[in-house]
């Protein structure tokens, strides 16, 4: 007798084979039904005791995770098809293939054939989709100068309507690495420096694209700031300084409903974060209470099967360590089969969630993708994230008075949106400056006049225009995701089905490598030159950074008149430049970091390390614990308006948190936004604290004399500290000086103090 489920037979003796795998499993079964079209393994079982035959209808894909709950699923499964759910397949063959990375959505684990599930299709994202012609966003960092939660949202929601007409269903956009340095190679796919910032945009971006039931993956998950030697590097950090200044951003990002984590290549505590147990289950699962799964980087993410006892979930892109040697671990005793069945759960019911949930919209057609609706908010984007560093009286341009307009520099030519790794985005095209400029103010009135490469004869051209744009900063080569040009990935114990990929990947190096972490923060002295002559030769020069972080600006800021930092702005970047040039829009980015006026002032910095020890201190808490004066604070921004802040107010609210308001008035002639931020400084304690700290943001749009009110609150979370040998997150008694500034350096700050009168202990 056999039970026949679609065109698959199923004999008792799997049915009881199955039953026996998954009984370590039910300490996991959750109080949920199963659906009412569903069909129960008890069920299956009375039918295959009492001798009937059953159809199961599951011509749909779908049926199982529509039919069934997760448990019983899982309960159907073998041990080897559970195992199969924990990686990737194809990577290789598809890679292959195409001969580019992400060229089709990748299975990235969660499949199985039998009962018609597809699984995770998963593609990279913190630019855009990779998968396909998408629409390429302005960089993250770029996105983390607008701090604009709402705008971050809408590009969350764009990705995934991408990522819905492309076969998406998982996507690795929220890269919240915190920038510790600025020299860091992928310094471009992350927000910023301040913990607080980098939470509250990756969850705006998070949730908008988990609201098209995209699954959302936060990474790199922890303690990833130093690109060159990712695959060997441990990092030392004490458990105060892990929790108060690399893990709250992402702790708040799990909590705002990200369904996954991406592990990072590195060592914590000596301990490789893909088989960290501390990171992925003590703190993540139980301290936290995260619910979903966790994968693997891809290639070289795990190094034993031991990490599925550790808590990662998905090993990707294709069964290295897991696989055949988790199986084999599993049949040995050495690895609990509760470990395999906790995490196939964990898959299953991430999967379940977002397919049975409805969705906003009826259907995801292609024609959205890199559609005008995206394409405009690319702009928008650049628009917002462009900051202006100075402005003698340069900006904004006259277009009346601009008849000849003289544009410099190699990189005006380039199509350069950032670095060629992982999060490279193929859009249908990218619009250069030197491209946007010509069509905004038509071809016969720009002219490029010259380049780096003879920054003498550019100079000598520059006094024939009536104001020269000179396009600076770094490409793909300088600074990104590292390909070295050996392709040694730090791991000499490499499995054999990891070698064709490497093997053709060093053929395709060509004995070059390209990106990793930046040796100097400065400008290319060719370019450092080129600005020199030409800024000498034509009083209305503006210098246009294109870069994914700070750049020192010392051998130049005081020959230059004006100077904007635009980021890697995305496909439509040249088009929104002109149109911040010549005043359409305001400029109203701020730094999401700081800029020095010596490399030495940031925290120490190595990319050839396999060590190395973080403490307490970075970004702009470092300059104020040295008393360092930096180039341009944390939070700098200008506008081509003035605002005031006044009448600020700040409360206790019942949960024990704080509210502060204050009115923001646009005293200017023209429209723009500002930014104000929150700042708190903390009583004395009895640890040393930051003398500030960012814990909230607004952007305000107001029109020339237009004024409005504007309201933070800050969560009792974000007034704690970690008292690492009592385990709980404290609030201490004692005045907490309140401030609203423009940024972190601000001497124009409006504040104001508030009294705790008892402290309050908060938990783990």
């Amino acid at each position: 007798m056999s039970l026949q489920i679609h065109s698959i037979q199923v004999s008792s003796a799997t049915i009881c084979h199955a039953t026996t795998n998954v009984m370590s499993a039910r300490a996991w079964r959750r109080p949920s039904s199963c659906p009412p079209s569903g069909v129960r393994l008890c069920e299956l079982r009375h039918l295959l005791k009492s001798g009937q035959e059953m159809t199961v209808n599951t011509t749909s894909k779908v049926d199982a995770l529509r039919k069934m709950t997760p448990e019983d699923i899982l309960m159907a499964l073998s041990l080897e098809e559970k195992v199969s759910m924990m990686s990737g397949s194809g990577f290789y063959r598809i890679h292959a293939e195409a001969k580019k990375w992400g060229a089709t959505p990748y299975p990235a684990g969660g499949a199985n054939e039998r009962l018609g599930i597809d699984g995770l299709k998963f593609s990279d994202g913190p630019r855009g989709v990779i998968v396909g012609h998408s629409t390429c966003f302005p960089c993250s960092m770029a996105r983390g100068a607008t701090f604009d939660r709402d705008m971050e949202r809408e590009v969350g929601e764009a990705m995934a309507k991408e990522a819905r007409a492309q076969g998406v269903n998982l996507l690795g956009q929220v890269c919240i690495n915190l920038l510790r340095h600025p020299g860091w190679g992928r310094a471009q796919e992350t927000y910023g420096e301040d913990s607080y910032h980098l939470g509250e945009m990756g969850s705006a971006l998070s949730q908008g694209t988990q609201h098209h039931n995209v699954i959302s993956t936060v990474k790199h998950f922890a303690v990833n700031s130093i690109e060159n030697t990712r695959f060997k590097l441990n990092v030392e950090v004490d458990d105060r300084v892990l929790r108060e200044i690399y893990l709250p951003h992402f702790r708040k990002v799990i909590e705002s409903g990200c369904l996954s984590v991406m592990s990072a290549y590195n060592k914590v505590n000596g301990a490789y974060c893909g088989q960290n147990k501390y990171l992925l289950t003590d703190i993540l699962r139980d301290e936290w209470g995260f619910e979903g799964f966790v994968h693997s980087d891809w290639v070289l993410g795990v190094y034993s099967p031991h990490g599925a006892e550790a808590g990662l979930d998905i090993e990707n892109p294709e069964p290295a360590w897991y696989g055949d040697k988790l199986i084999q671990a599993i049949k040995d005793g050495k690895i609990s089969e509760t470990a395999v069945d906790t995490a196939v759960l964990r898959i299953l019911t991430t999967l379940q969630k977002v397919m049975l949930a409805e969705d906003p919209q009826s259907d995801y057609p292609m024609e959205a993708v890199a559609g005008a609706t995206h394409t405009a908010l690319a702009r928008k984007v650049a628009e917002q994230s462009a900051v202006l560093l100075w402005n003698r009286e340069v900006l904004p341009l006259s277009r009346s008075k601009t008849k000849r307009l003289g544009v410099f520099g190699r990189l005006a030519t380039l199509e350069n949106t950032g670095d060629k790794g992982s999060s490279r985005v193929d859009s249908p095209y990218i619009v250069t400056p030197l491209k946007g400029l010509e069509t905004y103010l038509g071809a016969d009135a720009v002219i490029y006049a010259g380049d780096e490469l003879a920054p003498d004869i550019a100079g000598h051209a520059a006094k024939d225009f009536d104001a020269a744009i000179v396009v600076v900063g770094y490409t793909a080569a300088e600074e990104g995701e590292y390909i070295p040009s050996e392709i040694n990935l730090g791991q000499d114990d490499i499995p054999e089905n990891l070698s064709s990929i490497l093997d053709g990947a060093r053929q395709r190096g060509g004995g070059t490598s390209i990106g990793g972490d930046r040796g100097s923060l400065s400008l290319p002295p060719a370019q450092i030159e080129l600005i020199q002559c030409v800024a000498k030769e034509n009083p209305n020069t503006i210098v246009v950074i294109i870069a994914g972080s700070a750049v020192m600006v010392e051998e130049w800021i005081h020959t230059a008149p004006a100077s904007l930092q635009t980021f890697y702005s995305g496909m439509e970047g040249g088009s929104a430049l002109p149109r911040l040039l010549f005043g359409d829009v305001s400029p109203c980015g701020r730094l999401p970091f700081t800029v020095a006026r010596d490399q030495t002032h940031y925290p120490l910095f190595d990319p050839s390390s396999e060590y190395t020890r973080y403490g307490y201190w970075h970004g702009y808490a470092l300059f104020d614990q040295e008393n360092t004066e930096p180039r341009f604070p944390f939070g700098h921004g200008l506008t081509y308006s003035h605002f005031d802040c006044t009448n600020i107010r700040a409360r206790r609210t019942p949960d024990g948190g704080v509210e502060v308001s204050v009115t923001v008035q646009n005293t200017g002639s023209t429209e723009a936004i500002e930014t104000p931020q929150l700042y708190v400084s903390w009583p004395a304690c009895a640890v040393i604290r930051p003398r500030k700290s960012l814990r909230g943001f607004s952007r305000v749009k107001l029109a020339a004399g237009q004024e409005t009110e504007t309201t933070f609150y800050v969560a009792p979370r974000d007034l704690a500290w970690f008292d690492a040998a009592s385990r709980t997150w404290r609030i201490d008694s004692g005045h907490y000086g309140i401030s609203v500034a423009r940024s972190a350096r601000d001497p124009d700050a409006l504040e104001t103090t508030l009294n705790f009168p008892e402290e309050m202990g908060l938990g783990i």
